[in-house]
């Protein structure tokens, strides 16, 4: 079975200490996970007011949702990052997270995209991913 390839190339920057990497490249051995936008809403659909709090349950949602397709974290080949006002420090918080959920070299190709708001009034953050897992 082949790996996912998680390339930083020269000639680019190299992102990984912001918790992603610029190209991943999916074996033809493997099933296309798409994941749905996580907004950081709690199980019961409460919102916190804190961008930080919403960030990390979004992740949590990730990962519950990952876990239901039967995928991991490090089989994440792509993730879209949407941010409400976005700001430097809202980045850092987004950066932290991304590297709590990729610690290691096995980081997703990543898209931020600065929005005015969400399809929820009370959502500050969203982040949706495809996962590359092997086929059975």
């Amino acid at each position: 079975m082949s790996k996912i390839r998680r390339i930083n190339p020269e000639g680019l920057a190299d992102p990984s200490h912001y918790g992603y990497a610029q190209v991943t490249v999916v074996p033809p051995d493997t099933t296309l996970v798409y994941v749905a936008g996580q907004l950081g809403e709690d199980i019961h659909g409460h919102f916190s007011a804190e961008f930080a709090a919403q960030v990390k349950q979004a992740f949590h949602n990730l990962h519950t949702a990952l876990s239901a397709a039967g995928a991991t974290p490090d089989q994440v080949v792509k993730i879209t990052v949407l941010s409400v006002d976005h700001t430097t420090e809202k980045q850092q918080i987004i950066s932290a997270e991304r590297n709590a959920m990729w610690p290691g070299e096995h980081k997703p190709a990543s898209t931020l995209i600065p929005v005015p708001r969400l399809a929820v009034e009370e959502a500050l953050f969203e982040v949706d991913a495809i996962a590359s897992i092997p086929n059975s």
